[in-house]
């Protein structure tokens, strides 16, 4: 579900138990129930301001009314007043700990506030006390992706295609989540399940290009990260992972050509750098290839790789003083690094 969607059926749901009115004897009050309809037109119009106004008036007027608590947390999170709706929120939720609903938007708060570990406590709550809702399980996936907690993130997001299993967007971020945890074909089928649902799902391409790349189908990865270069002709991680993937394929000259491109859109980017110098010293191109396996050097001064590459192309031009420097920096450099694989540096160099 889109966030547009998604707060349009929040809305709808506050309305529904703004009308129902609350047990406090407040809620009988006409002066209350005027402030809190005048509150849910707002919201239903975007004009969040004014919803603000209503609610605030109305938490005043009754500040043990669920609905008037309701809506004014609501109300300033669209409004994006962050730390008044964590202070309501907070106040709210611990008078009503049941409330799965003030629990998730005090959740939602927090998370666009930055202040992750407490987005999923609150989160957490909301889902311990209601786990019959999607938004409540996505959100709380969205939190644990963003601390890198990709097995719990795909454990939330799996319940909440089991809700939901048509939003494109839950099926791109399982996918992913799959990824991370290195269960790749999964990860795949969900890519794919994605773009079924919705061609047009962002970066749904780009995703099950690197999936593809990642189980060496470099054919495939192409196919999928041209696809998505079409959609996306600007974006520098999708020009790199193409003109990647078309260097191991050894479509140098193609390469080279969405290198560059990536390397105008991200010039401090080491990687592309990096790629881009290999790929003219494989095609001839001796200075080109200097020219940026420096640039990567100075970009990243750490990474033996760039050495690797400078070598070899001081010797292809005969230069074997300036190669013998290089492999001597590359070996000192490859010492300090971890071993990640054949070569310290995590690359086949």
């Amino acid at each position: 579900m889109g966030r547009k969607a998604w707060l349009s059926a929040t809305r709808r749901f506050l309305g529904l138990l703004l009308l129902a009115g609350g047990t406090a004897v407040w809620a009988q009050s006409p002066s209350l129930q005027t402030l809190l309809r005048s509150g849910q037109a707002a919201l239903d119009n975007d004009d969040y301001s004014r919803a603000v106004a209503s609610f605030e008036r109305a938490h005043l007027l009754a500040p043990d009314d669920l609905q008037a608590s309701r809506g004014l947390v609501l109300s300033y999170l669209q409004l994006g007043r962050l730390a008044d709706a964590m202070s309501i929120g907070k106040e709210s939720a611990d008078r009503w700990p049941r409330d799965a609903q003030l629990q998730h938007w005090l959740g939602l708060a927090y998370f666009k506030a930055g202040q992750i570990p407490s987005a999923r406590e609150a989160l957490q709550r909301s889902e311990a006390v209601d786990g019959t809702k999607y938004d409540i399980h996505f959100d709380l996936a969205l939190v644990l992706l963003q601390m890198n907690d990709s097995i719990a993130a795909a454990d939330e997001l799996e319940r909440a295609i089991k809700l939901q299993p048509s939003h494109a967007l839950a099926h791109v971020l399982l996918g992913r989540a799959y990824q991370n945890t290195n269960r790749t074909l999964q990860a795949v089928e969900q890519f794919q399940t994605a773009l079924r649902l919705d061609p047009n799902t962002s970066l749904g391409h780009y995703h099950l290009a690197f999936a593809y790349a990642s189980l060496g189908r470099n054919d495939e990865a192409i196919s999928e990260y041209e696809k998505e270069s079409v959609r996306a002709p600007d974006n520098p991680k999708v020009l790199y992972q193409l003109g990647h993937c078309l260097l191991e394929a050894g479509r140098l000259e193609d390469a080279i050509t969405h290198l560059k491109k990536a390397a105008e859109f991200d010039p401090s980017n080491a990687d592309i750098a990096y790629d881009l110098g290999k790929a003219f010293l494989l095609s001839g191109h001796w200075e080109a290839a200097i020219a940026a396996l420096q640039k990567a050097i100075a970009l990243k001064p750490g990474d033996p790789s760039p050495h690797y590459q400078l070598a070899r192309t001081f010797e292809k031009m005969g230069n074997r003083d300036q190669a013998k420097q290089e492999w001597q920096r590359f070996a000192e450099l490859k010492k300090n690094q971890p071993e990640v694989g054949g070569m310290a540096t995590g690359r086949t160099q």
